[in-house]
């Protein structure tokens, strides 16, 4: 991995392997906030999480429910994948509705990924994983991870 340096993701394909990739960086307790404008390859990026944390079943992405946890295969990790870009919409506070998930207990256990989550997820730890995601007019995503310290 890379760290702080602007990697080119052509496909979808390069996309979910630079999320396996960065699974390899991962354990239980880490926090990853993903940032990105609509079709960046925010979800594509956590399947590739998932496949690289071996978790079981297929990542999907969780914009209608929230939060969704995916359970560790045989020697994974579980992955919880949150998508926070309809949180705030009745009028509620963002980080209210954040808290309100109870995301802080399954970062022991889990890796948390968060989508739209820059400005409010990292509250949730003392550190964590940001991953900038762009998409270029000419449809190449380019993306950038950093370790962050609060």
């Amino acid at each position: 991995m890379l760290w702080g340096a602007e990697v080119e993701l052509p496909g979808v394909e390069d996309t979910e392997a630079f999320g396996e990739a960065l699974a390899a960086e991962l354990g239980p307790g880490d926090l990853v906030v993903l940032s990105g404008p609509l079709g960046a390859g925010k979800t594509a990026l956590v399947r590739g999480l998932g496949r690289g944390l071996g978790v079981r079943g297929a990542v999907t992405s969780p914009t209608f429910v929230i939060a969704r946890e995916h359970k560790a295969g045989p020697r994974g990790v579980p992955l919880v994948h949150v998508d926070a870009y309809r949180l705030g919409m009745g009028g509620g506070s963002i980080a209210d509705e954040l808290d309100d998930l109870d995301l802080d207990t399954d970062l022991t256990a889990a890796v948390v990924a968060v989508e739209w989550g820059e400005g409010v997820a990292e509250r949730l730890a003392d550190r964590h994983v940001l991953v900038r995601l762009d998409r270029r007019p000419d449809d190449v995503r380019v993306a950038r991870a950093e370790r962050v310290s609060t």
